[in-house]
């Protein structure tokens, strides 16, 4: 029935910054009456016309619903083939929607980096989502693409170059320009606000295996990089990286969804590179010191008031030549049983926040929605790597900036 359906992708929370972001890519991609069938969808009627006045076409398609009337949502699930939604915190606004898009079996894509909403989502639906047909994909933005795809891409060299997987891939963030996301900030403020009142959150954010399915949520990764360190194999130092909280567990998910090929002995870790030398291990100091910081304090104290006063709201961004000058770039690399590495680059041509991450959310949007090759059979809660794979990679690379290659 999905396939009859009137749109092949509805932009929930079009009116909002990433939201607009998503729709203005899908104008200039795809046009409105091209391959890819697309309407924009919020809360608001005047809101989403304003946008629509601002993309400067009369004729995109506007539905309004809210995140909490089931029957709005419904009516809004149905008519789609995929939902795209930018509204966050998921963890506020996500439940209905997902259960909806379950109910319905429509597929779904979001910008999810909230752990432990993820967990919940998974034991509530995934069932259910199987049997529906529905393909519930979280974080398809900066967290996790780079990461879950970086790690697929790599492995899928090592097996044909080498015949062997890696049994040990390192991602690390080598440079990146670009604003921290009001959106992000805001997830991440309620995650520990979540985590302070619930013993039972902070257990599942503190599991490197939290997001694997129940009964093989172990494994031999242990927590993530707290500390500077030499890493010989980019020969720098290396530090903390945030997103890591999240995208470990997003690959480690998608390495249990396929099956576990590159074996239950896999490891796999991420942190940021800092830089070579004394300056590169100050700067690295410099930055666990900041992260320490914004990391600090309750979620109700004067403190965290004074800290939040430093982070963009959500639905504030950075500006068009902003976006454009923006760029990030991982370094990949994969150890072999024999010692050997096989290295690789991930890259993206805009900001990381905003300016990539529409992209690579609406390009997902667009794989699930058009796509066959995107393993149609496979339904459930599930990760961009384990629904998409390589599928996705082709149309990253192809529309939306971002690289994959393997260093000579």
């Amino acid at each position: 029935m999905a396939s009859k359906r009137e749109f092949d992708v509805i932009i929930w929370g079009a009116s909002g910054f990433t939201g607009r972001l998503v729709a203005e890519y899908y104008l200039k991609q795809y046009g409105l009456d091209g391959t890819l069938k697309w309407a924009m969808a919020g809360r608001s009627q005047n809101k989403l016309e304003q946008v629509r006045k601002e993309l400067g076409n009369k004729d995109v398609p506007l539905i309004v619903a809210d995140s909490h009337d089931r029957d709005s949502l419904d009516a809004m699930v149905s008519r789609a083939k995929v939902i795209c939604t930018t509204v966050g915190p998921y963890a506020l606004y996500g439940d209905e929607l997902v259960a909806s898009c379950v109910e319905h079996g429509t597929d779904y894509c979001d910008l999810a980096g909230e752990t432990q909403w993820i967990r919940r989502m998974i034991d509530s639906h995934n069932e259910a989502a199987q049997k529906s047909g529905a393909r519930i994909v979280h974080c398809c933005g900066f967290d996790s693409i780079p990461s879950d795809l970086g790690v697929h891409y790599l492995q899928n060299e090592c097996q044909e170059r080498k015949g062997e997987y890696a049994q040990h891939v390192k991602m690390r963030l080598k440079s990146a320009k670009g604003g921290f996301s009001g959106g992000t900030y805001a997830s991440m403020n309620n995650v520990m606000a979540e985590a302070a009142e619930d013993p039972e959150v902070y257990k599942v954010l503190f599991n490197p295996y939290g997001l694997n399915p129940r009964g093989d949520m172990k494994g031999p990764d242990r927590a993530d990089l707290q500390s500077v360190k030499l890493d010989k194999d980019v020969n720098a130092y290396i530090m903390p990286f945030i997103m890591a909280a999240i995208n470990t567990r997003v690959v480690r998910r998608s390495h249990a969804l396929l099956g576990y090929p590159y074996g239950k002995d896999f490891r796999y870790d991420e942190a940021m590179i800092s830089g070579k030398g004394l300056a590169g291990r100050l700067k690295g100091y410099a930055g666990l010191a900041a992260l320490a910081a914004m990391m600090a304090g309750k979620p109700d104290s004067l403190y965290k008031k004074v800290i939040n006063k430093f982070f963009p709201e959500p639905g504030e961004g950075p500006s068009k030549e902003e976006r454009e000058a923006g760029f990030w770039n991982f370094t990949v690399v994969g150890k072999l049983k024999d010692g050997s590495a096989v290295t690789a680059r991930v890259t993206g041509d805009r900001d990381p926040g905003y300016g990539s991450t529409s992209k690579m959310l609406g390009e997902s949007a667009a794989c699930l929605a058009l796509d066959k090759k995107s393993s149609p059979k496979v339904a459930g809660i599930l990760t961009p790597a384990s629904a998409m794979g390589m599928t996705l990679i082709e149309r990253l690379q192809k529309h939306a900036g971002l690289s994959f290659s393997i260093n000579k």
